[in-house]
C-alpha cells in the first residue's frame, strides 16, 4: 500500500521538530560543534521535504477536481 503525499509530508515534518529539538538540546549541552550543525541541516532538509509533500498533495488534489 502506497502512502499519500500528504502522511509522507508530516512525517518528514514530524522527523524535522525532533531534529530540531535534538540541536537545541544539543548546543545547550555542548554548544555548537559539528554534530549540532548536522542536526539543523538534517532538520531543514525534513521541513523543506514536508513542505513540498504537502504542496504536492493540495496540488494534485485540485488537478483531479478538475
Amino acid at each position: 500500500m502506497r502512502r499519500s503525499p500528504l502522511f509522507s509530508g508530516l512525517i518528514y515534518f514530524l522527523l524535522g521538530s525532533l531534529f530540531t529539538y535534538f540541536a537545541i538540546e544539543d548546543v545547550q549541552n555542548n554548544g555548537w560543534g559539528f554534530f549540532s550543525y548536522l542536526l539543523v541541516i538534517l532538520a531543514t532538509f525534513d521541513f523543506g521535504s514536508g513542505l513540498k509533500m504537502i504542496h504536492f498533495h493540495f496540488k494534485f488534489k485540485d488537478q483531479l477536481k478538475k
